[in-house]
């Protein structure tokens, strides 16, 4: 690529992007402010699935909190919007056509709330039991409600970003940037970089839970890989 294609397509990409996150911002705070008055619904929803009495230890702790959970909330509503503008944005940055931008944006809407749904139903609650299993008649749990939400919002958005696994190495084998063959070729260290992920980021230290998010991501994995190669020429 040329000096002056290559300087116009990174402006061009940087004119883009900056106009997503001003749209991304003003969208979230419009959907922020709304999702504000229905938060303590959404919380006594989390609260019953899960099973737990909250309590908190700061004057701005409930306003505080119940502003992350709608955030978080209006994220996932927004998500939709937002791989609809990333497709969009491949359209006009990498010239992709509008079949597999469409197919991009449901593919990821549907790995998002899938991966989020997988932690909300299966694996919370058995990080939360396993986590309460310590209590006892001379031992009681008591839970902030500030660092319950920031435990159960840093999960369900982590498991809804990390399911977008297979997507993206299909992504990129699309592009051109990597070759499937390459992905097989290193699936010792992405076991290995699997289970770091699912040690560092799932509730529990245990096999069970670490397996409850390992296996998933690792058929993710060889899922991306399978999809990859159709998008690849054979020669």
């Amino acid at each position: 690529m040329e000096p002056e294609s290559l300087y116009s397509s990174i402006l061009k990409l940087l004119l883009y992007l900056r106009r997503f996150i001003l749209e991304t911002v003003i969208g979230l705070a419009c959907l922020v402010f709304g999702l504000y008055w229905l938060a303590p619904d959404i919380l006594d929803l989390l609260q019953y699935h899960l099973g737990q009495k909250l309590a908190f230890f700061g004057v701005m702790e409930p306003i505080v909190s119940l502003l992350k959970l709608s955030t978080a909330t209006a994220l996932a509503l927004m998500a939709p919007w937002i791989f609809f503008r990333l497709s969009q944005g491949l359209i006009a940055l990498f010239g992709i056509t509008k079949k597999f931008a469409m197919l991009f944006s449901l593919t990821a809407l549907m790995l998002f709330y899938g991966g989020a749904a997988f932690c909300f139903f299966i694996t919370l609650p058995f990080g939360v039991n396993f986590l309460l299993s310590y209590q006892s008649q001379n031992l009681t749990a008591v839970i902030s409600l500030g660092k319950f939400v920031d435990f159960v919002v840093f999960f369900l958005l982590g498991f809804g970003l990390i399911f977008e696994l297979p997507l993206i190495m299909s992504l990129v084998c699309k592009l051109g940037i990597c070759h499937p063959a390459t992905f097989a070729r290193q699936r010792r260290y992405a076991i290995l970089i699997i289970a770091i992920l699912a040690a560092v980021l799932t509730p529990t230290p245990d096999v069970l839970n670490m397996s409850l998010m390992a296996v998933p991501l690792y058929l993710l994995y060889e899922a991306g890989i399978i999809i990859g190669r159709l998008f690849v020429p054979t020669s």
